[in-house]
């Protein structure tokens, strides 16, 4: 069985579905990630002083560990953002079959 701590979720958000799919296709094509939903999402934040709410798409890319710095330098690279939200959060526990396939589809 894979080691759980091998893989991670990465958060990102996009503008607009068109941003959020050209990414996310982005990724798997170079199989940085195994697989990417896109799902919408109503974010609350303060930018420049102002408190600002927006409609947006949010990412979550499904990776081994090894590739985040790799994921972190494409979605900076290609994100219309200033500071695009970039989080990797650690997978603790999963399936087996599962993380096997993220390996076997990001290799």
């Amino acid at each position: 069985m894979a080691e759980a701590e091998q893989y991670c979720v990465i958060l990102t958000t996009c503008p607009n579905r068109e941003a959020a799919e050209r990414l996310a296709r982005r990724l798997v094509e170079t199989r940085l990630a195994a697989c990417v939903q896109v799902t919408g999402v109503t974010s609350f934040y303060e930018w420049d002083g102002a408190l600002n709410r927006d409609d947006e798409q949010l990412l979550l890319i499904k990776a081994p560990s090894a590739s985040y710095d790799a994921i972190e330098e494409c979605v900076s690279r290609n994100h219309s953002y200033d500071i695009p939200e970039i989080v990797r959060i650690p997978i603790t526990a999963g399936s087996g079959a599962y993380l096997q396939w993220i390996d076997a589809v990001t290799k």
